[in-house]
């Protein structure tokens, strides 16, 4: 062996990082469990937690590990001198394991199986929903979406074209309406609203509420750009000002009737939304109101929310309490579900369904689900009881929900990360925006779109375990009775799931004629 091999080998390069950073990563987690944990146990279920935990453990056997070997390899040594070479290969081996094997258990050296269907292609589930049943309008226009990734910052009005987003909603809108005017794809979908509620054949009303839920998790300080990750996936302000400006100039809504809401504890609406809507001088913009549970400061008249203790939602699993809605949600009359495209490095994917962890109370947490996330993991098994199931079956949200939609500009590569180019799209932006009535259908193509992009690495696990759950509420997989409302009616089922055909030609089955599934309409430019 030549000096040079033997340099290479000692300094460790050819390892990988992560596990060249082990020890470290290690003793912070320990050290950080310890300082959580030791005061109140009860944060050991705390998701950062569940995290540190196998790192933390990791590192205390590991350390056992190496002072155990130092005994071991002694031993080896005198047998060795001895001429024992079997016995003392014998425990070189044990302590190679030994010093390793943490690795494997914290699951540093191998990553999760990426996701995979658990049934063929084409295969629709459940009921679909919607004036044109299962009909998820998908836009893509890479006009919308400039930013160099360098220059500014990916929400700025240099970064987005703002009268290209607006023409993407309002294809999407005529789109999966049908109709020829946006003011009439409004009409016809308050009235099929109405229709399905048995309220008659009616439109919007002054005066009834609308709320929005948008997926603002990951903004949490004063301003946007700051911290530890500047990058961060956030709904694009462009999106948010494109639907305001919908309802209040083609569906006639008064601005005092909408309200935008993200309301888990240290979440906030920050100002690049906040001030993009304040920045029209219009009345009805001024009178849009915003709801979070703190706003860092930042005032403008966000409200603050209040649980609604006399409407719980009540989950299937005895594990968890009933939980609460703001007053503000539970007393409007429609919801739209504004939420983001995008991986989770814990449930796979975070679409409409999980909005809703921004929504909810507990007498015990606060305005912080931390419970829920142990029976909405990717890594439970396919046919295991889901909350998001609960969620959207309940009354006050998927069931008094008018749209659903995905907003896909600049998409996050997970949860907690930094927005990124898609490889199936050229190294480009994802620049897309999703429209669905249907539910279940918007996720499921939402999961097909991320599932096979190649840099989309947390879709992993069973992450269509609530779709199949919430397609089959009436006889969900798991056998489990899904009655939110705690008033012994089950839910039916919640909307149709199935995967398309393959990545290239992306069609389902009622693309296809060859089912009652979901169709996709797909318009990129």
């Amino acid at each position: 062996m030549t000096h040079k091999t033997k340099k290479h080998m000692s300094n460790g390069r050819h390892l990988p990082k992560l596990v060249r950073l082990f020890p470290l990563t290690g003793l912070a987690a320990l050290i950080w469990f310890l300082i959580r944990v030791v005061p109140k146990p009860s944060r050991a279920a705390y998701p950062c937690q569940r995290v540190a935990a196998p790192l933390a453990g990791g590192f205390v056997m590991w350390m056992a590990g190496l002072i155990g070997s130092a005994f071991a390899f002694r031993k080896a040594r005198q047998l060795k001198q001895k001429s024992r070479t079997i016995a003392a290969g014998i425990i070189t081996a044990a302590v190679v394991l030994i010093v390793w094997s943490p690795f494997a258990f914290t699951g540093i050296h191998s990553a999760q199986a990426g996701f995979t269907p658990s049934e063929a292609v084409n295969t629709p589930m459940g009921t679909a929903k919607g004036i044109n049943p299962g009909r998820v309008v998908w836009i893509r226009d890479a006009d919308a979406t400039s930013w160099d990734g360098k220059t500014g910052e990916w929400w700025s009005d240099g970064s987005t074209d703002q009268k290209t987003v607006d023409a993407m909603v309002s294809n999407a809108l005529q789109g999966l309406t049908g109709e020829k005017t946006d003011k009439q794809s409004w009409e016809a979908l308050f009235k099929h609203f109405n229709q399905t509620k048995g309220q008659g054949d009616s439109g919007y009303k002054k005066g009834e509420k609308i709320a929005i839920k948008i997926n603002c998790n990951q903004d949490r300080s004063a301003e946007w750009g700051k911290g530890e990750r500047p990058l961060n996936g956030l709904p694009s302000p462009h999106v948010v000002y494109a639907l305001i400006q919908q309802l209040i100039e083609a569906a006639g809504v008064p601005g005092e009737d909408i309200i935008l809401y993200e309301v888990a504890t240290r979440r906030n609406i920050g100002d690049p939304i906040y001030k993009k809507i304040r920045a029209n001088s219009d009345p009805d913009f001024q009178a849009v109101q915003f709801m979070v549970n703190n706003d860092y400061g930042l005032g403008g008249g966000r409200l603050s929310p209040t649980p609604d203790m006399d409407n719980p939602i009540r989950f299937a699993s005895e594990d968890l309490a009933p939980a609460y809605l703001p007053e503000r949600i539970t007393g409007a009359k429609y919801l739209i579900n504004l939420a983001l495209l995008r991986p989770h490095s814990m449930f796979g994917v975070t679409l409409t369904a999980k909005n809703h962890f921004g929504s909810i109370y507990f007498e015990e947490q606060g305005w912080v689900p931390r419970s829920l996330h142990r029976s909405g993991l990717a890594k439970n098994p396919l046919g295991s009881y889901n909350n998001l199931v609960d969620l959207i079956g309940h009354r006050h949200l998927g069931g008094k929900t008018l749209l659903y939609m995905l907003d896909g500009l600049y998409t996050a590569e997970y949860n907690e990360g930094n927005v990124f180019r898609f490889q199936s799209f050229e190294d480009d932006w994802a620049s897309s925006l999703l429209m669905s009535q249907d539910p279940i259908a918007i996720d499921s193509v939402g999961l097909d779109i991320l599932r096979n992009e190649p840099r989309a690495t947390r879709v992993t696990g069973n992450a269509d375990n609530f779709m199949h759950e919430a397609a089959l509420a009436d006889k969900a997989p798991s056998g489990t009775t899904y009655d939110p409302e705690g008033d012994g009616t089950p839910l039916a089922s919640l909307g149709v799931h199935e995967h398309w055909n393959n990545p290239t030609d992306k069609k389902y089955s009622r693309n296809l004629g060859t089912g009652k599934g979901i169709e996709l309409v797909m318009k990129h430019e």
